[in-house]
């Protein structure tokens, strides 16, 4: 048994000692493995660094431009306003004019990108009308940081860090300026949602992360994959700035520890402002290359005594690829499924990466030619030839010499049985040898599945475009014979009118001709209406108002024309005394339009219910509005396009439908801006129920009794001396009558240039106002108010203007503003709302006192 073991051991020594070489050999191969990994994962982790830190630099730079855009804005907005308080605006003033910036504002960002204010004083302006100081009677604007932060460096603007809004209990950033002594500040408010990155040609793999912080720490914006509510995110980031604080995240190698255990790079920048830009990436992204490492270990762990020295030749020629892949990859990435180096000099190719199946039958090394020849045998019929052209040595020499450095486009190749499309590219840069390049073929089919989806959807937006232009065309016509058919009564009216002297004939024939007048003014508005509504320049006019005072005071025409229609009209209002905050002004539009279709298409002995209920309460109450009638009803067929502009049901009925098929456009459009709802219920022959839902926010202290809304009043114009230009007869006569009836001394003129002429050859402050019409010959009136104002006298730039004209349109308005205009007043004139406006600007020397002409007033822009 001795003898046994003993020779046991003698055999195992010379077993050793004859692999003694071999094992050292092998050995040290495993040592040069192990150090070209760690030689790799250092290679990667720096690339990894580099890339990490360019794409949060990038994200840097954008936040940087976004808030540039927003200075220079907001930089222009202060100079604006700052020449209105040189020009001798006082600070009460600056609203108007910060009206008009906030729209300018919006036109150039968007809707709902910033929310623009101006903190004059206690009182504060934002793009929805002046703040209600009752909204939180402990607020102080000067006691908030941006305040602060605005006088102290006045004259400059201001980023302020994220913090959250009082009013809108939303996290927001501000930028800030002040100016006039700090008296006065303007700034935005910009939500951090609607912070948007778009880092190009950088983006972020998947399960990396970007998060942008400010100065103090408090995060603006992430997008990660890290399952954390904003809460987790916060505490995330901090303990990332307190490494980056501590220096422990400067070196490649450094990293931490994510949710799972798993490490990941940091890479971050710090701006200007001291916001942190941060990007981490999992070290499974970075070190996705040395995946292949772990099996050529394995092989080379394998590897017998006999094949050494072929394994350390195979090593060597490894490593040789591993570096040339590398220079690919910097030039590339891995998105590609088959990479190639081109040598178009020599006419070789060298394969880097490529699909298995290839592999199989290409050589690593050889002749272009092949290589060509195999791509001809996987794509699709009849591309060849064009391929073969724009990817052929000479063509690519030429693409060499012009440094052209990327060229390719997409083709279909067999994969199997199916055929997916790929795009090819042709890569040159510096970095490469001379007279080479880099052929790469990558699959592309969702990216061309999302490119046919787009074209679709274009082509979708074309048909619509056609489909909305022949509704439209529709509509014009129908507006047409809607519009003749009361001009038709104006006219035919007058004409009986002047043959007949019996004066209760020709008060009738009047009262005709004042209601088709009214009809057709109702289309006008009705298109005015729409036409600011698609331009998005409808904005309510939110004010404390008594919800039953309103509805009982659009009921009562209607109370008065279900009289005498004899048709049944049914009110239940069931709500409590309160005072909302609403536009009183829309709510009676609404109602009106969806009571005067009730009455329309409801026969006479018919019924209409209006029914109002309050079904909840609370600071935000909702009133539900219920207006169902028992007329002809609409067909299930047009139901679904009630709401469509233009549109109206063309099917044969008793009575013919007039209007222009806007009214419920306008009613739908209305109800959103109020965030409520609006449902419809019809069928032919039982009637039609419209049911209406919306919100109001309830004044909080409704103690005291509601005041008596006091009765309308104007101004006294007696003794008043006005310049009218007017180039139409009819129109001079009716405006000079109605003047000089409210004892005003008028001065005509029938053109803008003898306007300014008049003006010009006037004494000082001869004219207590200017009426100026737009369209007249010679000079139109807006050039006319802009060399009024730039007359070297002192009362020029003083002199009230106001527009009276029948432009009405948005754009129309805003050309009277940009002209120096100070209001502008529709035609046909609603006469008290004139006199009111004429009062208005040129009080001082004259008290005010109730009129018969006066009417509710409407705002100066009221067409």
């Amino acid at each position: 048994m001795n003898r046994k073991k003993a020779k046991r051991y003698k055999s195992l020594r010379r077993v050793l000692k004859d692999m003694r070489l071999s094992l050292l050999a092998f050995g040290v191969l495993v040592c040069l493995a192990l150090f070209g990994v760690l030689i790799i994962r250092r290679s990667l982790l720096i690339n990894g660094q580099e890339t990490g830190a360019a794409l949060a630099r990038s994200y840097a730079e954008e936040a940087r431009s976004n808030l540039t855009v927003y200075q220079t804005l907001l930089s222009y907005g202060t100079a604006f306003l700052q020449d209105r308080l040189d020009e001798g605006y006082t600070a009460e003033d600056l609203f108007e004019p910060a009206d008009m910036y906030f729209e300018r504002v919006t036109s150039v960002l968007g809707e709902g990108v910033v929310s623009p204010f101006l903190l004059v004083g206690d009182e504060m302006l934002t793009a929805s009308g002046r703040l209600p100081t009752d909204i939180d009677p402990d607020y102080d604007a000067r006691q908030r940081d941006w305040y602060r932060m605005a006088v102290a460096e006045e004259g400059k603007v201001v980023v302020t860090g994220l913090y959250t809004d009082i009013v809108t209990e939303e996290p927001v950033i501000s930028v800030v300026q002040s100016f006039d002594n700090g008296n006065v500040v303007l700034g935005f408010d910009v939500f951090t949602e609607n912070f948007h990155f778009q880092a190009d040609p950088l983006t972020l793999a998947h399960a990396d992360s970007f998060f942008l912080c400010d100065a103090t720490g408090k995060v603006l914006y992430s997008r990660t994959g890290l399952p954390l509510d904003s809460e987790g995110i916060q505490k995330y980031c901090s303990c990332l700035l307190e490494k980056i604080y501590a220096g422990e995240l400067d070196e490649y190698c450094d990293f931490i520890k994510d949710l799972d255990g798993d490490r990941r790079g940091v890479y971050y920048t710090r701006m200007e402002n001291g916001w942190y830009s941060i990007v981490t990436i999992p070290y499974r992204n970075l070190l996705g290359n040395l995946r292949p490492f772990g099996s050529v270990l394995a092989m080379i762990l394998g590897v017998s005594l006999l094949v050494l020295a072929v394994t350390v030749w195979r090593e060597k020629k490894y490593h040789d690829r591993i570096d040339r892949t590398d220079e690919t990859v910097r030039v590339l990435g891995n998105s590609y499924y088959a990479l190639y180096r081109i040598d178009c000099a020599q006419g070789t190719y060298e394969m880097i990466k490529s699909p298995s199946p290839v592999q199989e039958t290409l050589p690593a090394t050889g002749n272009y030619a092949a290589l060509m020849k195999i791509v001809e045998e996987v794509m699709e019929p009849g591309a060849y030839a064009e391929f073969s052209k724009s990817f052929s040595l000479e063509n690519i020499r030429r693409l060499v010499q012009a440094h052209t450095q990327d060229f390719g486009g997409d083709f279909q190749r067999k994969f199997g049985e199916e055929y997916h499309w790929v795009n090819v590219r042709i890569l040159f840069d510096e970095i490469l040898s001379p007279e080479e390049v880099v052929l790469c073929f990558r699959e592309i089919g969702q990216e061309k599945q999302r490119q046919m989806e787009e074209r679709r959807i274009l082509e979708d937006a074309l048909e619509l475009a056609h489909r909305n232009e022949s509704v439209k065309q529709s509509f014009f016509s129908s507006m047409s014979h809607d519009m003749r058919t009361p001009l038709n009564a104006i006219v035919g009216l007058s004409e009986l009118a002047s043959r007949y002297d019996d004066a209760d004939r020709l008060k009738e024939y009047l009262r005709k001709i004042n209601s088709a007048s009214r009809q057709l003014l109702n289309l006008i508005n009705d298109i005015l209406d729409m036409s600011r509504m698609e331009q998005g320049k409808v904005m309510l006019n939110n004010h404390e108002f008594d919800l039953r005072a309103c509805l009982e005071e659009c009921l009562e025409a209607f109370r008065f024309q279900a009289h005498t229609q004899k048709k049944t009209l049914d009110v239940k209002l069931d709500l409590e005394p309160a005072r909302l905050l609403g536009d009183p002004a829309r709510i009676n539009q609404i109602l009106n339009n969806l009571l005067s279709n009730a009455f329309k298409f409801t026969p006479e002995g018919g019924s209409i219910r209006l029914h109002v209920t309050q079904i909840d309460k609370g600071d935000y109450a909702k009133y539900k509005i219920v207006v169902a009638d028992t007329g002809i009803g609409m067909s299930a067929d047009f139901l679904p396009h009630l709401f469509e502009p233009y549109s109206r049901e063309m099917r044969f009925s008793a009575k013919q439908s007039i209007g222009t098929g806007l009214g419920m456009s306008i009613t739908k459009n209305l109800v959103s801006q109020m965030n409520g709802e609006l449902q419809v219920e019809s069928e032919q022959g039982k009637g039609t129920t419209f049911t209406l839902v919306l919100p109001f926010a309830v004044i909080a202290d409704q103690k005291a009794a509601a005041p008596v809304a006091a009765a309308p009043e104007v101004y006294r114009l007696e003794g008043r001396r006005i310049l009218l230009a007017e180039d139409n007869e009819v129109n001079m006569e009716i405006t000079t009558e109605l003047l000089q009836l409210n004892g005003v001394e008028v001065t005509q003129a029938w053109s803008g240039r003898e306007a300014v002429a008049a003006f010009e050859k006037s004494e000082l402050f001869q004219f207590d106002a200017i009426l100026m019409d737009m369209q007249m010959p010679e000079m139109d009136g807006c050039e006319a108010a802009r060399q009024i104002r730039a007359l070297p006298r002192p009362d020029a730039p003083l002199v009230p203007i106001i527009a009276v004209t029948a432009n009405a349109f948005a754009e129309d308005i805003a050309a009277t503003s940009a002209a120096g205009m100070n209001a502008h007043v529709s035609k046909p004139i609603d006469f008290g709302h004139l006199c009111r406006t004429l009062g208005r600007l040129t009080a001082g020397t004259e008290t005010m006192a109730p009129d018969t002409l006066a009417q509710t007033d409407t705002p100066d822009t009221t067409s």
